[in-house]
């Protein structure tokens, strides 16, 4: 701290005051005596190792949201992963730029699959960039079941990777509900840059109570908040 308030010539307090502001605005993490910038995602076979149980429980109730017939968009990321495992068999559509939900489908002759195109991120098993914007510029979903690095207080959606953004807020647009899956560890989780806000979003599903900071902000932007596991939570369709 004192070493910033130096070389930039402000006083501490002001330093202090920055700090909190990006902070809030998931651009840093700030620590004893200082700050850091989060770095991008991890591996997608490092991050599917973890939480397993937990991400499955949320992917077998978003999965009994969904009705025979529908149209799906699946994100990237490993809990929308784990939601493709629970649609064998299912008459749906599913539409995606998840390299391993393709994988986990491709074989399964009852699903309509649709892959976008776009540049692929071989680490986290994705397609990026314009192209795949465009494919879903011409595409529409019934429901896009969305994942996140991390959920501010104020029910803003983060991500780690800059790249990812764009094609996330063209499958918003692309969809006619948004489900948003974040497991216990996502609140308030990490990620620099924002997806988009609670009024974005018509549901959340994840998998223990949300701290009330950010249930307040979600019901305020009318938002259902689902536990999964819960009793008397009946999907919807």
């Amino acid at each position: 701290m004192t070493d910033l308030s130096e070389q930039l010539g402000v006083s501490p307090a002001t330093i202090r005051r920055d700090l909190v502001k990006l902070e809030e605005d998931g651009l840093l993490t700030r620590v004893h005596g200082g700050a850091v910038v989060e770095e991008g995602d991890q591996p997608f076979a490092e991050v599917a190792e973890v939480r397993v149980s937990e991400k499955d429980v949320i992917a077998a109730r978003a999965a009994a949201m969904v009705q025979d017939g529908q149209s799906v968009l699946l994100d990237i990321g490993t809990t929308a992963y784990r939601l493709a495992r629970q649609l064998h068999g299912r008459r749906l559509t599913v539409i995606t730029s998840n390299l391993v939900v393709y994988e986990e489908l491709v074989d399964d002759e009852s699903i309509e699959l649709v892959l976008l195109g776009g540049m692929v991120r071989r680490d986290y098993r994705s397609l990026v960039g314009f192209l795949t914007e465009d494919n879903l510029r011409q595409l529409h979903a019934d429901w896009l079941f969305l994942g996140t690095s991390g959920v501010r207080p104020g029910g803003q959606v983060m991500d780690t990777t800059v790249v990812e953004v764009p094609v996330k807020r063209a499958m918003i647009r692309a969809s006619d509900r948004v489900v948003l899956l974040a497991d216990a560890a996502k609140f308030p989780g990490t990620g620099m840059a924002q997806v988009c806000g609670p009024e974005d979003l018509d549901v959340m599903v994840t998998n223990a109570p949300v701290d009330a900071a950010t249930r307040s902000s979600l019901e305020e932007a009318d938002v259902e908040v689902i536990v999964a596991g819960e009793p008397g939570k009946a999907g919807a369709a």
